[in-house]
């Protein structure tokens, strides 16, 4: 699995976190001062990267928690259909097959020889943006 491990202490907006098992960008962070017998607490909200539900979870500030490595690659689009997408990464030469994102921006500017950018982890593709065109 690509995942690191890093204290709760250390999340920051915008940074990733594993909960529930799925790779999620934290949205919001709320710190509570330690009690007389407990720990501080750290309430994380966030949004899944792949899915984009969102999660809260409460950790300890000293917990450790796990950090998803996100691959964020590019590619050339070489087809559009209707409910998919093929796309060549640039480095591997590997095509993929992806479902097409509900993101009108990015779906009226596909067409074969764009260039988009592509975030992989988990053996879950998802298509963010397009860069050329």
């Amino acid at each position: 699995m690509s995942i690191t491990r890093i204290p709760a202490s250390e999340l920051k907006n915008g940074s990733y976190v594993m909960i529930e098992d799925e790779p999620c960008v934290v949205i919001r962070l709320a710190k509570s001062k330690p009690g007389k017998h407990g720990h501080a607490k750290i309430r994380v909200e966030a949004k899944g990267v792949f899915d984009e539900s969102r999660r809260s979870k409460i950790f300890r500030a000293q917990e450790s928690v796990e950090v998803p490595l996100i691959d964020k690659r590019t590619a050339q689009v070489v087809s559009v259909s209707p409910d998919s997408i093929q796309i060549m990464d640039s480095q591997t030469y590997e095509v993929l097959e992806m479902p097409l994102s509900s993101d009108e921006k990015i779906r009226e500017r596909l067409e074969p020889g764009t260039e988009v950018e592509y975030w992989s982890s988990f053996g879950i593709q998802k298509l963010m943006k397009v860069l050329g065109r």
